[in-house]
């Protein structure tokens, strides 16, 4: 399965048995076949990973019509081979077991003790694969009173504190909790878990030996509050939301121009000055009431209404291109279709296209993980339901086209 005639990669040497769906799971799985792992990706016979469905949109075959292939699933599975097992059947579990005999980590997200009952948690796969790297996704950990719980980013966004800062301030129109605009618990509990098997993996290098690595999704989601929780363990007090402003600096958020939004970050008197100056408000930095950022800060509710009618009278480009000449921090807010159009992203390569057998092509995101020895690749598309199930029994496990006749027959595979 694994090709020599492949530029040298990182983790060219690594098999990876994938048990896991929906994103956090397979978001860590990406990252590992982006660094040259060879992912096989298992799936239930019949529909597997949910996100296969999570649709529309669907990918667009060339004659412009819907394939089966979800955009949701498209964002995590890049880079893999698909086998499709039911692992409620013994001979499916036999199949799992000989996979994992031949990989050197397996990523499962199932509920707790699940996989017990099959013979497939980490106790039992580590009696036939002692150097085993095992990295166990739930939504709350393998112990404690949440563990048997099914986890899901919402949620866990408003557990963990982060909507409890993101959002508006309470006292303004639209004031409330907010989550985030994609799943950043579950997509950084894949960062995080990407990063465990990378050191479980050096550990194994140095000592032989293997392990079990338990990533939970609240655990992440508490972690990652970064500066606020530090604001809350010196204090004593809760953080509050500030919407797209900052609590001690004044200007430093969102304002809607003629025609969009930008960002601006005013980080100091004289850069405030040049700001309101621009805006043809020079009289706004005399102002003893904003002349320095504490008193900016103190009067932010009279002056940053006066800012926004002013920001209002320019363009968007406007003003990011007076802005970015006086040395002022700025940015645009865009949609998407300006992310990919931006001079920036297009010379970083952040689109790539990959060969697709329902569409002909498929455009993906491509990783931000830049190395100079061992760099991404970018070798298959986000499989198809069972693409690689024949191939992988046979090639992998040396099964007969018998075998998997049989297997197929029974609906194992």
């Amino acid at each position: 399965m694994r090709s020599t005639e492949l530029p040298k990669t990182a983790l060219g040497h690594i098999r990876v048995l994938d048990l896991t769906r929906v994103l956090a799971g397979p978001w860590c799985a990406q990252n590992l076949a982006d660094l040259g792992a060879e992912v096989i990706k298992v799936e239930r016979p019949g529909s597997g990973d949910d996100t296969r469905s999570w649709g529309p949109p669907y990918l667009k075959d060339q004659d412009g019509q819907a394939t089966s292939e979800a955009a949701y699933y498209l964002t995590a599975n890049r880079g893999k081979l698909a086998i499709t097992v039911d692992i409620a059947t013994p001979e499916g579990q036999q199949i799992i077991r000989e996979l994992a005999a031949k990989s050197d980590v397996v990523l499962e997200n199932y509920k707790v003790g699940q996989l017990k009952k099959y013979g497939l948690d980490y106790e039992s796969l580590k009696q036939i694969k002692p150097d085993l790297v095992y990295c166990s996704i739930t939504g709350f950990g393998q112990d404690g009173p949440y563990a048997h719980r099914a986890g899901y980013d919402f949620i866990v966004q408003g557990m963990g504190g982060f909507m409890s800062l993101t959002g508006e301030r309470d006292d303004l129109p639209g004031g409330g909790p907010q989550k985030a605009g994609v799943a950043i618990a579950d997509l950084m509990t894949g960062m995080y878990a990407s990063i465990a098997v990378l050191a479980a993996l050096n550990h194994r290098e140095r000592t032989g030996e293997g392990q079990h690595i338990d990533m939970a999704l609240l655990d992440v989601q508490v972690a990652m509050l970064a500066n606020m929780n530090m604001n809350f363990l010196t204090t004593g007090q809760s953080p509050k939301r500030w919407g797209n402003a900052h609590a001690n600096i004044v200007p430093y958020q969102t304002f809607a121009t003629a025609d969009g939004h930008i960002i601006v970050a005013a980080g100091n008197d004289s850069q405030y000055r040049k700001f309101v100056t621009i805006g043809g408000k020079p009289e706004l930095a005399d102002d003893e009431r904003f002349a320095t950022n504490p008193a900016r800060v103190r009067h932010r509710d009279v002056l940053v209404p006066v800012l926004a009618d002013m920001v209002r009278t320019k363009t968007k480009q406007e003003w990011i291109a007076a802005l970015e000449e006086a040395g002022v921090p700025c940015g645009p807010i865009n949609q998407l279709h300006e992310v990919f159009d931006d001079p920036q992203v297009k010379a970083r390569g952040m689109e790539v296209g990959l060969p697709h057998p329902a569409a002909g092509e498929v455009k993906l995101v491509a990783s931000p993980m830049r190395l100079s020895e061992t760099p991404v690749q970018y070798r298959n598309p986000p499989p198809m339901l069972g693409q690689h199930t024949a191939e992988i029994l046979a090639t992998v496990l040396g099964y007969s086209e018998q075998d998997i006749a049989t297997l197929s027959g029974k609906g194992v595979i």
